[in-house]
């Protein structure tokens, strides 16, 4: 029996534990528990395209190509970032790219460094 809570997203019932994080294998949502054991709501955990978690401050390198809407510029692969923010929302990292200015990028195109 299974004393691990259910989804807080889905509700389901086939929730298991990987490491401090609990994951549901239905919706794929994943959350944090408290040093009681008890499951809490935490930030989403963004990671990027390796699977390393991404926080505030971290430098990232872009992994692909990026062309800059509305611009004729592109971010070039190699393309190092510091200090990015996490936001929310479809691009859910914040950054100033020298030469480009702030920009908004998905957690996908990028590793950390």
């Amino acid at each position: 029996m299974s004393t691990l809570p259910p989804c807080p997203k889905c509700q389901s019932e086939y929730t298991y534990q990987d490491g401090e994080m609990l994951v549901c294998p239905e919706c794929a949502h994943e959350w944090s528990t408290t040093a009681a054991g008890e499951a809490t709501e935490g930030d989403k955990v963004i990671r990027d395209a390796v699977g390393n978690v991404l926080q505030d401050g971290d430098t990232i390198s872009v992994i692909k190509d990026l062309k800059v809407k509305g611009s004729s510029l592109v971010v070039k692969v190699g393309t190092k970032v510091k200090g990015i923010r996490l936001c929310d929302g479809d691009h859910d990292i914040d950054c100033k790219i020298d030469g480009i200015g702030a920009m908004k990028l998905k957690s996908e195109f990028v590793k950390k460094v």
